[in-house]
């Protein structure tokens, strides 16, 4: 059974990402990139659905688990009657083929461990054929191929595979799964070992380029860390989330696959990279927006595959009976087709924080910029299908109008400030009738309710940015509830 959402732990190579739970069990798998089918699908179904578990053989959660630093390398102890010993769980940076090293390190005393690997393609339904030579596995099935390579030996049964041993205090073990095409060359071995010191070496240098001295700093370089894990190299796009079908509640059915590239939510990822000091990370993600809205832009979207890929159709999986049950399993996401009014918004505005970091504007992208909105000039004031999706009926939502001003907003500083060339007249005209509008006369104008993100009583009009975080409030009438430095 998968553990809870909260006890995984995320180790990646910038390409693709694997979740590990508290007992030592690699739940999620993508091979090789984020959207790939799942190798080890036993997140959203059962442990027959794959996965790959090492742990001591008496089992059970782990005594404590860390990152060494501000790294993605994982690291999980047990402490046993016999022993304590613990497992280091990375990725590293990618060479030709991804790989997923655990290495079992003996801590203090005798401990007996068990790893089991049970895999099975295309989202846990193909069980693979498997063939051991020596202490090397080959798992071939359809277009995917997986060796596994380590320093004890394996057995099959029943289409898992086995490896028991005892590791005593200074020992190390280590294993080293590989992906493959099936039809592709055996891969090169490479030192599971040696792969730790380099994973390690890789993420203490990207993180010492951090420039971020604010406070809660142990917290705030985390979470960057974890930005750039979900970050896809190649492309410099950046996927909402690593998993697909993770409900937001508990036996509820919104369960989407997340591992796509929201514009709005690259662009808040973008702000925060950029107030780090992140700048090669934006402009990575400058150029990946640049050729995947390229051509007409009046086809852009909300969102698009980590490559810039834009039909992204939606099926579900029968197989899985999804996380703690909540099904559908989806692959694919529908609301690619959607009209969400704050996206245009979200995009200007990124690219106006990034001209202020320092990242030189190039004129495709001021073009793109004037645009969108263009576009937006008369678009703000349609209904749309909002920060949360809805596959309703489009309707008015505050958060898309207030994020219209902001979009418009940005464009006259772009002007006022860099000297970019654009109506800024008609710009700032469009700018105040939509902060002059009421939710009250939206509603009164079209059809339908008006449904805020956040629906406070008493909501009035758009109140300017706040002086201190440049963000937009609603005006609180009711009961005294409104202060001039409420945030």
């Amino acid at each position: 059974m998968p553990g809870r959402i909260e006890d995984y732990a995320i180790v990646g190579d910038l390409q693709t990402a694997a979740l590990a739970g508290a007992d030592g069990s690699v739940d999620w798998l993508c091979f090789p990139r984020f959207d790939s089918p799942a190798c080890f699908a036993a997140l959203l179904g059962e442990d027959t659905n794959g996965r790959w578990r090492i742990a001591p053989t008496s089992g059970g959660r782990c005594t404590r688990r860390r990152y060494r630093g501000h790294t993605l390398v994982l690291e999980t102890e047990w402490e046993t009657p016999g022993g304590a010993v613990r497992v280091v769980d990375c990725m590293p940076p990618r060479g030709v083929a991804p790989d997923l090293v655990r290495v079992i390190e003996g801590v203090r005393g005798k401990v007996s461990v068990t790893s089991e690997l049970r895999i099975r393609f295309d989202y846990g339904h193909v069980a693979p054929w498997v063939t051991i030579q020596g202490r090397e596995v080959r798992a071939i099935a359809g277009p995917d191929a997986l060796w596994l390579r380590a320093s004890a030996p394996h057995d099959e049964r029943d289409g898992e595979i086995f490896s028991e041993f005892t590791v005593s205090e200074g020992e190390r073990v280590s294993f080293v799964l590989t992906w493959s095409p099936s039809y592709g060359e055996r891969p090169l071995a490479i030192d599971g070992l040696q792969a730790v010191d380099d994973t390690e070496r890789f993420w203490l240098d990207w993180e010492g380029g951090i420039s971020y001295e604010g406070r809660w700093q142990d917290a705030v370089r985390r979470s960057l860390v974890t930005l750039k894990a979900l970050t896809y190299e190649p492309s410099g796009g950046i996927v909402a989330a690593a998993t697909t079908s993770l409900p937001e509640t508990l036996g509820g059915s919104r369960n989407w696959d997340y591992r796509y590239c929201w514009i709005r939510d690259t662009a808040f990822t973008l702000s925060a990279l950029l107030g780090a000091g992140l700048l090669e990370e934006a402009r990575a993600w400058q150029q990946w927006i640049l050729r995947t809205i390229a051509g007409d832009p009046a086809d852009a979207q909300i969102m698009y595959g980590i490559d810039g890929t834009r039909r992204l159709p939606e099926y579900e999986l029968p197989w899985l009976p999804g996380y703690e049950g909540a099904s559908p399993v989806r692959i694919g996401n529908d609301a690619a087709d959607q009209i969400q009014l704050d996206v245009p918004g979200e995009l200007l505005t990124a690219a106006h924080v990034g001209r202020v970091a320092g990242t030189v504007p190039t004129e495709r992208g001021w073009e793109l910029q004037r645009w969108l909105a263009g576009r937006l000039e008369d678009a703000w004031r349609q209904p749309d299908n909002g920060i949360w999706e809805s596959r309703g009926e489009r309707r008015h939502f505050v958060y898309s109008k207030v994020m219209c001003w902001v979009g418009f907003d940005a464009m006259i500083k772009g002007v006022e400030h860099f000297g970019l060339e654009g109506p800024v007249d008609r710009w700032r005209a469009v700018r105040d009738e939509i902060h002059s509008d009421r939710p009250g006369e939206w509603l009164r104008r079209r059809t339908g309710d008006l449904h805020p993100v956040v629906r406070l009583q008493g909501a009035g009009r758009v109140r300017p940015a706040h002086p201190a975080r440049r963000v937009f409030t609603l005006r609180r009438r009711a009961g005294g509830q409104y202060r001039g430095d409420d945030p």
